[in-house]
């Protein structure tokens, strides 16, 4: 026996944990390959849709909750971040699928249920048999007690689903943390059985030689799927091709730059460029690069969404812009998703606010402009904030300017170059899985065979007596 015939024997794969549905009886709003993953998860039991954004996570992600609470005639629940809860319910009901929008345990009913993860400490998540992760993409830090609280309240939940367009942002390690929320493999086991650390630092490990080029996509496509069109299974892109996409960049002149001398206060030349000296500028220059971007804004009739990143520039631009509304982190959680949902249904012009307020799960293709009014070095909270807008389903060509002072070149050029290896990362994870999902899937498809019997038999008469 060869070498890989003796790692294939070794193959650590998932097995299904579900049950069968067939996709033609599912839901008949879902696209064909939407039907076709729904299937593959129910009969996976425990399974993670790594989907682009405005692929239908939602739609896909209300099938399944629907499918297991009329199998196991129970309550299913769904975490989402703040106001995608309430656009989910407004979506289930577009396709005729019912969602209870619950504050606390009191409110559970059977069926589906759906709450933000803020509240997940008011229920007793040991009576739902079934739980979708909405934006699971906040299991990424894998120290975080937001990950190991959820880890640990459905450790023992037998049907599980995981859907994120950035399941590992910053690195392939981070997809562990879906693992070991899926009850697939601990992150730290997955660690030791795929990757390799020979660098001496902690935080880096790459693929082990011997399965790089095959066996982790292999058991990673086991248990999740990653896609970022329809053509990745083998269908058609039609519908899902994104518009063209602008970034504009505006670098402001101001006292801070000129002479040492900001708005708030006075600052040495040279300021280095680490995370406080980063802080400093963006403050120092905080007053011209509000102004030049409300003024840009109001000279259009256009709908925008204008991200800012400190408390200051939110309330100064919300003075400043015309029709301009701010969510911030000062309103309750009622105020926030109200106006959230209030420019999702184009009842506001402009709204201001923080990607990690407002930049996850949100569907806001009404608007085709988007403002950054300074920049933190978070690649995710850029693609996050970005993809509110430009998702499947926009219609016109998006437009991003983002307004810096010229200190802050490096901090966009940071971002973009996170940008550029996030690209090729998910890009190089669907290529390595393209061929593996699609057998995976296609073969669970096979699995419905019609049992249609023909011949008659004859029962023994010891059967009989």
């Amino acid at each position: 026996m060869d070498y890989l015939k003796f790692l294939e024997q070794k193959e650590i794969m998932d097995r299904p944990s579900g049950f069968d549905v067939k996709p033609e009886d599912l839901n008949s709003v879902l696209f064909d390959w939407q039907a076709l993953l729904v299937s593959w998860a129910l009969k996976r039991g425990r399974a993670a849709l790594f989907e682009d954004c405005g692929l239908g996570k939602t739609i896909q992600q209300l099938v399944w909750g629907e499918q297991v609470s009329r199998h196991i005639n129970g309550p299913v629940l769904i975490l989402a971040p703040l106001a995608v809860a309430e656009q989910t319910v407004e979506e289930g009901r577009r396709f005729g699928i019912k969602v209870n929008l619950c504050r606390n345990k009191d409110d559970v009913k059977n069926g589906i249920n759906i709450t933000n993860y803020e509240k997940l400490h008011k229920f007793d998540t040991s009576i739902f048999p079934g739980v979708v992760l909405d934006e699971s993409g906040i299991l990424k830090n894998f120290a975080g007690a937001t990950r190991n609280a959820l880890i640990d309240a459905f450790k023992n939940t037998p049907y599980r689903l995981a859907c994120t367009a950035t399941p590992a942002p910053n690195d392939w390690i981070e997809l562990g943390n879906h693992a070991e929320f899926l009850g697939v493999m601990t992150r730290s086991e997955m660690l030791a059985t795929f990757f390799i650390n020979d660098s001496g630092d902690t935080g880096k490990w790459r693929l082990k030689g011997h399965i790089k080029d095959n066996y982790f996509w292999k058991w990673m496509s086991s248990w999740s799927v990653m896609m970022s069109k329809p053509s990745d299974l083998g269908f058609d892109d039609d519908g899902f091709i994104l518009p063209e996409i602008t970034y504009h960049e505006h670098f402001v002149d101001s006292d801070f730059s000129l002479n040492g001398k900001g708005r708030q206060g006075f600052f040495p030349q040279y300021v280095k460029m680490d995370l406080q000296g980063r802080r400093r500028i963006r403050r120092g220059t905080l007053d011209d690069r509000v102004q030049i971007a409300a003024d840009f804004i109001n000279e259009t009739d256009d709908r925008w969404v204008i991200w800012c990143g400190l408390n200051d520039e939110g309330t100064s631009l919300t003075k400043l812009i015309d029709g301009a509304v701010e969510v911030a982190g000062r309103h309750d959680n009622d105020e926030k998703a109200k106006k959230m949902m209030d420019f999702a249904r184009g009842d506001i012009q402009r709204i201001v606010t923080k990607p990690d307020i407002a930049g996850h799960g949100m569907n806001w293709q009404v608007c085709h402009r988007i403002a950054f009014v300074g920049l933190s070095d978070s690649w995710e909270d850029f693609y996050q904030a970005t993809r509110r807008v430009w998702r499947f389903g926009q219609t016109k060509s998006v437009d991003v300017h983002i307004f810096l002072a010229k200190q802050e070149g490096k901090v966009l050029k940071n971002v973009m170059r996170k940008d550029d290896q996030a690209q090729k990362m998910i890009q190089a994870m669907v290529n390595y899985t393209k061929e593996l999902t699609k057998h995976e899937i296609m073969q669970s498809s096979r699995v419905f065979v019609e049992y249609d019997p023909q011949t008659e038999m004859e029962v023994p008469n010891w059967l009989i007596n």
